[in-house]
């Protein structure tokens, strides 16, 4: 993008939400920007006057302590321009008014930001017979898409592989009741023009599932040309190949922005009990049928949940998957509630450590 691509702040998604939040900037003769993509020594940014590269303040960085006070893309953030404008230093994100998290890999219980600002996520699954399509992994999605504050939509793409569609259509609208379902092909372009209705100007759509479900061949058949690098899945077991390495934000050539990110090997959950009764809101239900309302939903007497498995109406593996996503949900809760004690107990030690050091300084002085 450059300056003569005549992109305006509403073009890139600004509204009073975030020019309410920019108040306090403006007045120190800052500007806003939007974060195209992100790494650890840069940071690409759209902006009315075209695509700069901007760096983080020293200040900034050194109380980045967590990952969400880092810039993802779809941040906005607040800038001070270069004397030569071709260039920014980046001294503040304005608050998020959705974001798609998970639980960051490894042992700490640390909250990982993927994208930010996201109006509509696509939880993209493959339809080729291979490990691309799970409804397990849809629930999943799901979950974390409600924990983000945006819209999920189903795009059951690789459907010229497929030889019944409406079949997996079924199965998928019994797990996510009133969520949009579309079956396309990236590759045939088939389905492409019901997506295309979620881009409109402002409107940011990410893309979310794992390696191989052809996320960057819809994003290819949307712009109408090949923009982002694709790769054949392994014929072996039709898992797919990383072909996206970084998360970026895309302007959409008829208005709207949509956000590729890499197929992701370890989804953890990071939500609240919340957003699994809004994936999980049949079993939710049932629960309130039970005859005793600490049912264990196992062998009790009167159990709407066991009832309901006999008579075929709820799968035993949504169950199962319920249970699973409900433990990792208690699980970090219990974690994020030590970690922040922990937070607060060592911020008042600093405080009384530096309270001790002025007074002894002010007693030898």
């Amino acid at each position: 993008m450059n300056a003569g691509d005549n992109i305006t702040l509403k073009k890139l998604g600004w509204n009073p939400f975030f020019e309410e939040a920019f108040r306090v900037f403006d007045e120190h003769g800052l500007i806003p920007a939007r974060v195209v993509m992100a790494s650890k020594n840069s940071t690409q940014l759209y902006t009315p006057n075209g695509e700069i590269t901007a760096r983080i303040a020293g200040r900034m960085r050194h109380l980045a302590e967590r990952e969400f006070q880092k810039p993802v893309a779809g941040d906005w953030v607040a800038v001070k321009p270069d004397k030569d404008e071709k260039g920014a230093i980046i001294q503040a994100i304005l608050p998020r008014k959705s974001k798609f998290s998970r639980k960051a890999p490894g042992e700490q219980i640390k909250e990982q930001i993927i994208s930010a600002n996201i109006d509509t996520v696509f939880i993209v699954s493959s339809l080729d017979g291979g490990r691309g399509h799970s409804l397990r992994r849809v629930e999943r999605y799901l979950t974390l898409a409600w924990n983000s504050g945006s819209s999920p939509v189903i795009v059951l793409n690789k459907a010229d592989l497929c030889p019944d569609v409406d079949s997996v259509i079924r199965q998928v609208e019994e797990i996510a009741p009133g969520v949009p379902i579309h079956a396309v092909s990236g590759k045939d372009k088939t389905g492409m023009d019901f997506l295309k209705t979620y881009f409109y100007e402002g409107q940011t759509v990410a893309l979310l599932g794992p390696s191989g479900v052809g996320k960057s061949t819809i994003i290819n058949a949307l712009l109408g040309f090949d923009r982002q690098a694709t790769g054949a899945v392994r014929e072996y077991d039709l898992t797919g190949r990383h072909t996206t390495t970084s998360r970026e934000l895309i302007m959409m050539p008829d208005g709207g922005m949509v956000i590729d990110t890499p197929g992701m090997r370890e989804l953890q959950l990071w939500a609240d009990e919340e957003n699994l009764q809004a994936s999980f809101n049949d079993i939710e239900e049932l629960t309130g049928k039970c005859r005793f309302k600490n049912c264990s939903h196992n062998n009790e007497p009167g159990c709407a949940i066991v009832n309901a498995i006999n008579q075929g109406e709820l799968d035993p593996e949504r169950l199962e998957s319920y249970r699973k996503l409900q433990g990792e949900i208690a699980y970090i809760s219990s974690a994020k509630a030590s970690s922040a004690r922990q937070y607060e107990k060592q911020k008042w030690k600093n405080v009384a450590k530096l309270v001790k050091e002025i007074k002894n300084r002010d007693k030898y002085s």
